[in-house]
């Protein structure tokens, strides 16, 4: 896929790697980038310096999801290329003493902006993208949805919902000509991954956004489902299936480590 002269609809595209991305489709000569995010000041910035717009957008509402998508529609076209980018760092606690937590609301707020926000997307934009012949979704997880997330069960079981959906996705509508792409890198240089607890995910060749919104660029113009701007992840993962219980193992020793870290 090209996003020359397409309508391009990044969520969470105020800060990080989806300012990087609304910056990149701009360059790329996209038709009209739409900046989705909680941040409208953020959004309008981005948007000032693109000629994009904006929309005020909580991904963990359907209706606003449903509006982004409507609203863009109608005043600008159809939408060729919808970026379900929005996320957040919540629930990391390495010494955490029940992975199950102490309350719901770390897990439904991961839930609703992991995972939902992607079927609801895909909920009212697959009708539209049937009508016309095709069109692509480029959900961004994260490599913990590949491998796992040391210090936060919320972010690293949505993560992998987040894969499972995604794969359905690109299953049950690859005969509707609709593509889909997932973004997995581990750390980027961004305000979330600063706002977390140091672990795996960090020191391993952290990125900046503009470079992963190059790795965007070159994976949707292959129209390759899986896209790893930390090209290492793919070893991990072949070494997770290869001997899981090896892997396990490891992992317990990180945590381990994380807890004698922060335990002191």
């Amino acid at each position: 896929m090209q996003v020359t002269g397409n309508i391009v609809v990044v969520t969470g595209g105020a800060r990080g790697i989806g300012k990087a991305m609304c910056e990149a489709f701009a360059r790329a000569g996209a038709a009209k980038v739409i900046v989705a995010d909680l941040d409208e000041a953020g959004a309008n910035a981005v948007a000032d310096s693109i000629g994009g717009a904006v929309f005020r957008c909580d991904v963990s509402q359907e209706s606003d999801v449903r509006r982004v998508i409507e609203e863009t529609e109608r005043r600008f076209g159809p939408i060729a290329l919808f970026c379900s980018n929005a996320g957040i760092g919540g629930g990391f606690d390495p010494l955490s003493v029940n992975v199950g937590g102490t309350s719901d609301e770390a897990w439904a707020r991961s839930w609703a902006i992991h995972v939902m926000a992607h079927v609801w997307a895909a909920r009212h934009l697959i009708p539209r993208y049937k009508a016309r012949g095709g069109g692509y979704f480029l959900n961004t997880i994260s490599a913990a949805g590949l491998e796992s997330q040391v210090g936060s069960a919320p972010y690293s079981t949505t993560k992998h919902a987040a894969v499972g959906f995604a794969e359905n996705l690109a299953i049950s509508h690859k005969a509707d000509n609709i593509k889909v792409s997932i973004l997995c890198p581990q750390g980027v240089d961004t305000d979330m991954l600063r706002s977390i607890p140091k672990g795996p995910q960090s020191g391993d060749g952290d990125l900046t956004p503009e470079q992963v919104a190059q790795d965007v660029l070159k994976g949707l113009a292959e129209e390759s489902f899986l896209i790893l701007p930390h090209p290492q992840v793919l070893g991990y993962m072949r070494k997770k299936a290869e001997n899981y219980d090896r892997w396990l193992g490891g992992m317990a020793k990180i945590q381990a480590r994380m807890r004698e870290e922060f335990g002191t």
